[in-house]
């Protein structure tokens, strides 16, 4: 009885080296790639860098008054949200 629960416990540890070694192999293998995928789909115009065309948008008056009203949101302080909890009546 204690040789074959010895060799069953040998075959699990055994099986269980094999398997963690097949694993870290492919983490290896896929290390940073959620990185580089990210920072590729977030990129919009990769050959943006070859325009040397200066920006044309906005004017001057409409971009300082969208700057003046970013500013003055920051001035007013945040409105006080209440919270109601209800926990329910017991019974009737």
């Amino acid at each position: 009885m204690k040789k074959s629960l010895w060799i069953v416990t040998s075959f699990i540890i055994g099986a269980s080296f094999l398997i963690s070694a097949c694993t870290s192999s492919r983490v290896e293998m896929d290390y940073g790639t959620s990185h580089k995928l990210a920072k590729f789909n977030q990129t919009l115009n990769p050959a943006a860098e070859k325009n040397l065309k200066p920006v044309t948008g906005m004017d001057a008056q409409a971009s300082e008054k969208v700057v003046e009203k970013y500013r003055k949101d920051f001035e007013k302080p945040a409105p006080a949200q209440n919270v109601t909890i209800n926990l329910g009546t017991m019974g009737r």
